[in-house]
């Protein structure tokens, strides 16, 4: 089993950071008829999944009675059809029953109208938990039934916490400087820091700094952007790493290129990573590639 899996928290008692969200939900959930549907949005490995799980259960939406639907599995109208027809089934484990439907934003317009109606007025057995990447492709009459829960990225001290705590469990110990180098790169994504660790664990003690150095490169192929911004090259070659970068998340990348220039900075008196990280300041969580690729082209002419 994965060290992500492992110690994926079971409570919301146990998730690191997210403090105003967590007590929010806590709140929430204390009530005596609490809401059906629960919008997760936030960026991509900051622990969506993991919360609509802890809900779900709190919900005793429990074993067979909880449902995932991936991207993968997404058919559309089908998908949405198929959930209508078996919400009328009553709990075989728990009190209730429950639908998570991960990255629901890759469903069609014809899908989402058709579960307006089902999120509107659900059966009083059944929830459902929405995540999302890109919740701006999300029409907005949908967004408007649902409980909406924002995910963040942790800060360094939250995510050095939980990366020591993964550490004593596993019996092992690392130097100060590996978790910060793992914390730089992961940029405040749990999932992220998580892997990489995994991969300096499974090193002996004296690769472990090189390991995470390596391991963070692979993570995150977006370090090509950040090196061909720091030194200046043309606008032809930035297009085309940023072309090979379409599998990723906009906002990963943006975030992952302050990140680099504040390890530069912290280094050394750099005026140029200071114009990268005013013009990557501005988040394009909902502006998506094109707000990244007028940042870097605005960088680039802006010289």
């Amino acid at each position: 089993m994965s060290l992500y899996h492992k110690y994926r928290p079971p409570s919301l008692e146990e998730v690191k950071g997210n403090v105003e969200l967590i007590s929010g939900l806590q709140t929430i959930l204390a009530k005596e008829d609490p809401p059906h549907v629960y919008l997760l949005q936030g960026p991509t490995g900051t622990g969506k999944t993991t919360l609509a799980r802890i809900i779900a259960k709190q919900l005793d939406c429990i074993g067979g009675d909880l449902k995932e639907v991936d991207s993968g599995q997404l058919r559309g109208i089908d998908t949405i059809r198929e959930i209508r027809a078996n919400c009328s089934y009553k709990p075989l484990e728990g009190k209730n029953r429950g639908w998570i439907l991960d990255e629901f934003h890759k469903s069609t317009n014809d899908a989402q109208n058709a579960a307006l109606k089902l999120f509107e007025d659900p059966p009083a057995h059944v929830y459902f938990f929405i995540c999302t990447t890109e919740p701006q492709k999300l029409i907005d009459t949908l967004k408007g039934r649902c409980i909406i829960l924002q995910t963040k990225t942790l800060d360094d001290d939250s995510m050095t916490s939980l990366l020591r705590k993964i550490v004593r469990s596993e019996n092992e110990t690392l130097q100060k400087e590996v978790y910060e180098q793992i914390v730089q790169d992961a940029l405040g994504h749990p999932r992220n820091a998580i892997n990489i660790l995994e991969q300096v664990l499974s090193t002996p003690a004296a690769d472990r700094l090189n390991v995470a150095c390596k391991s963070a490169a692979e993570q995150s192929q977006s370090i090509e952007l950040c090196r061909a911004l720091l030194r200046g090259s043309k606008w032809k070659e930035i297009s085309v790493i940023l072309k090979g970068l379409t599998d990723q998340q906009p906002e990963d990348v943006r975030r992952h290129v302050l990140g680099y220039c504040q390890a530069v900075l912290l280094k050394e008196d750099n005026v140029r990573c200071g114009l990268i990280m005013e013009m990557m300041l501005p988040s394009v969580y909902y502006s998506g590639w094109p707000g990244l690729v007028f940042a870097a082209y605005s960088i680039v002419k802006g010289e």
